[in-house]
């Protein structure tokens, strides 16, 4: 019988062929426990599946006929997992070799601590700014409306987006992003896995929160390096915004209420509003202007869930 890995790898894979190639050969690469290797795979086409067959037969495949999107696709995996830990990683990452092995380290010296995340940096070894806060009811007026063009030095954008911090340096956070994320299996155990109805985006977010509530602790440690092609998967996406403000109401509907899914509603309608009246003007000026019948389809039924 197989002994119980002390790790398990989970890499949700959709059409991203060459970078899932570049994340395992780093991964095989890296300083590490006893280890499993779980990809689950969402129906791509561009020959995803075909490689791992033939190159690694050393992971273990979860082959889904369609795209079950981010949160489904990682519980499948995260259900079979027998590690202590778990490692979530997106196809376009590829880990330091060191990274994994302080990762662990970690966990294993700090019981109180649920989760710990990786610095991500970009190819040039730029750290990418992708830790923040909770959102808020007062996070949906100024983030990504015309507040957010009107106010850029509020103090609810300098809190959410952690901007007094260069995140170069290792602290406490409240929600780091699952692109590379080390989970400790006996913390899911209590909490629960992702929120499949946030099928692509905040189901993380939610994760974090659940985390805390139940007295985890998550740690960004800075020194465990890992470098992240950002959207690589998911800008393939043809309704990135509609999937992006949909798992947003369903995140502000769980932990506001009925007052939240609300409150957001009346944020994005001044947002459209504002989109509305620019190309209106632009129009009445001959200048050029987005199409309004598609956003406007998009808005209405964005009101209507």
């Amino acid at each position: 019988m197989t002994p119980e890995p002390v790790l398990s790898v989970v890499i949700p894979s959709w059409n991203t062929k060459d970078y899932l190639a570049a994340c395992l050969r780093t991964l095989a690469a890296a300083e590490k426990p006893a280890c499993e290797v779980i990809v689950v795979e969402n129906a791509s086409s561009d020959g995803s599946l075909e490689l791992l067959r033939r190159e690694h037969p050393e992971v273990q495949l979860i082959v889904n006929a369609s795209n079950q999107g981010f949160a489904r696709g990682s519980n499948q995996g995260l259900r079979v997992a027998r590690g202590r830990y778990v490692l979530l990683l997106n196809t376009d990452t590829e880990v330091a070799p060191d990274a994994i092995a302080r990762l662990v380290r970690f966990l294993d010296e700090h019981p109180d601590y649920g989760a710990v995340a990786p610095r991500l940096v970009h190819a040039d070894g730029s750290t990418q700014r992708t830790v923040q806060e909770f959102p808020t009811l007062k996070t949906a007026l100024f983030f990504s409306t015309p507040f957010e063009r009107w106010f850029p030095d509020s103090r609810e954008l300098e809190r959410y987006f952690l901007r007094a911090w260069d995140q170069e340096s290792s602290r406490d956070v409240d929600q780091p992003p699952a692109a590379a994320l080390l989970l400790r299996k006996a913390m899911l155990d209590q909490v629960g896995l992702f929120d499949e109805s946030l099928w692509l985006f905040y189901n993380d977010v939610d994760l974090a929160k659940r985390m805390r509530a139940a007295g985890w602790k998550t740690r960004y440690l800075a020194e465990a390096r890992v470098l992240h092609h950002v959207g690589a998967s998911t800008s393939k996406f043809a309704d990135f915004v509609a999937t992006w403000q949909r798992d947003r109401l369903r995140y502000y509907a769980k932990h506001h209420g009925r007052l939240g899914a609300w409150w957001l509603k009346a944020c994005v309608s001044f947002t459209f509003a504002d989109w509305f009246l620019t190309q209106l003007g632009h129009r009445l000026r001959r200048r050029p202007a987005e199409p309004i019948r598609p956003m406007l389809a998009g808005y209405w039924t964005f009101l209507g869930q």
